[in-house]
């Protein structure tokens, strides 16, 4: 059947196939370490754009910008849930 012809109950089907099988013959870390090393150098990024601080203070910094990150998403998910909710 062609991609087009497929339904939506289908096509979540056959992408949770595919993730499996790729899964299955692939380390999941391995596969995705460049896209963690980029998101977390965004952190970086943010906190010292131009390279300035040690590097201690950077890593420093930027572990906090990323926790300041998760804890704005969870707040943001409280609040949809909360309106949801209501």
């Amino acid at each position: 059947m062609a991609p087009s012809n497929l339904t939506p109950a289908e096509r979540s089907l056959r992408g949770r196939l595919g993730a499996h099988k790729l899964h299955a013959t692939h380390d999941s870390r391995e596969l995705t370490k460049n896209a963690r090393a980029a998101f977390l150098e965004r952190f970086e990024h943010e906190v010292d754009p131009d390279r300035q601080l040690p590097e201690l203070e950077r890593q420093r910094r930027a572990e906090h910008a990323r926790k300041a990150y998760f804890t704005r998403l969870a707040l943001a998910s409280v609040r949809a849930r909360r309106t949801r909710a209501s």
